[in-house]
């Protein structure tokens, strides 16, 4: 089968480099792995029978992402164009969701590897928080590596926004758009566009995807422009709809669903959202949201430890590896050589330092 201009791109893109000196790409074994993956989800194992017997036992979510492989004597492309040709509905667009998500894992694992330990000329005026309330050397130690745990989360939020929202883009057949090239466009400067989580150009929908809201979600400058999306949204002719996943109430969540339907749009919360996603998503890429989306968060959601009384953690940084313990839990992940370019910069001063000093 040929396969059409837009499937290639799909292709191309899904296993290509990543910008930027962390960017990643796919191999050869780990894309035949996916398509595996692809095509026993979606019961399509049966046009890939080079593949077929490979794929008992292969899953996203087991072991390292860089041992996720699949060795065969055959080209990526060939045997995407046969998945293709197997005229499941949305084939190519699952195993572009699922390359997106793989090689964000494979990017985290890298990272994991090779963000550096801060140095103290980083992170030292915050020990005058607490300066004297344990021994000086202990004190320096606990310094560097809460600013290096913080630094993890960092890039894991980071990464988890720059797969999280495309991804459900793609799934229910959207698309996301920069400011720079977005159809939703500022009430104060028409000439400057707003960031959109997903733009569904066939129902003028535009979207806002969030895991949650709560009341620390955002600074009052920036809440101000959330509340004011909507109304741009319908401004600009689309009609704007929120989805929230996680349906835990909040006076900011209120506000935020209000401005919503005030400004004509819909707001989808909890199990009203992932029902909305997987009907938009269609059969294939419902099974998708389902599978690798709305199950492993349910999963952690529901072993969630007490906040008051959390397990026991252990961790210990030495030459090829970090070592951690929660509980009676251990995992060790590789360390590389660190990579200068993930280090973070010195302490800057808050927005707010003018109401916190006095004579500034």
């Amino acid at each position: 089968m040929t396969l059409g201009k837009s499937q290639l791109s799909l292709f191309t893109k899904a296993t290509r480099l990543g910008s930027g000196k962390q960017g990643v790409e796919l191999t050869d074994e780990a894309c035949l792995a996916l398509l595996a993956i692809a095509a026993r989800d979606l019961d399509a194992l049966e046009y890939l029978p080079e593949v077929c017997l490979r794929a008992d036992g292969i899953n996203l979510f087991s072991g390292a992402p860089s041992a996720l492989n699949i060795r065969l004597d055959q080209e990526p492309l060939a045997v995407f164009s046969k998945l293709v040709a197997s005229g499941v509905p949305d084939v190519d667009m699952y195993f572009s969701c699922l390359a997106a998500l793989h090689k964000g894992r494979l990017k985290y694992e890298r990272i994991l590897a090779t963000q550096p330990v801060p140095t103290i000329d980083q992170v030292g005026p915050r020990g005058l928080l607490m300066y004297g309330l344990l021994p000086t050397d202990a004190l320096a130690a606990l310094l560097l590596w809460r600013k290096w745990i913080f630094d993890i989360d960092n890039r894991a939020g980071q990464e988890t926004g720059y797969v999280f929202e495309p991804i459900l883009a793609g799934a229910i057949g959207g698309t996301p758009a920069s400011a720079t090239k977005s159809p939703v466009h500022r009430r104060a400067d028409r000439s400057k566009g707003r960031q959109v989580d997903c733009i569904v150009e066939q129902d003028k929908m535009a979207y806002e995807f969030k895991l949650r809201v709560t009341i620390a979600a955002s600074g009052q400058g920036r809440w101000s422009e959330e509340l004011e999306f909507p109304q741009d949204c319908k401004d600009s002719g689309f009609i704007p709809a929120l989805v929230v996943l996680d349906p835990t109430s909040d006076p900011k969540l209120t506000q935020l669903q209000s401005a919503f339907l005030a400004a004509g749009g819909r707001a989808f919360i909890g199990d009203d959202a992932w029902n909305h996603l997987e009907s938009k998503a269609g059969p294939s890429m419902g099974v998708f949201v389902e599978k690798y989306i709305r199950a492993p968060l349910a999963d952690i959601l529901a072993h969630a430890p007490d906040a008051r009384a959390l397990p026991d953690f252990c961790i210990s940084l030495r030459p090829g590896e970090v070592a951690f313990t929660l509980g009676d839990e251990p995992a060790s992940f590789p360390r590389a050589e660190p990579d200068p370019s993930l280090a973070t910069g010195i302490d800057v001063l808050p927005e707010d330092v003018a109401e916190q000093l006095p004579g500034v």
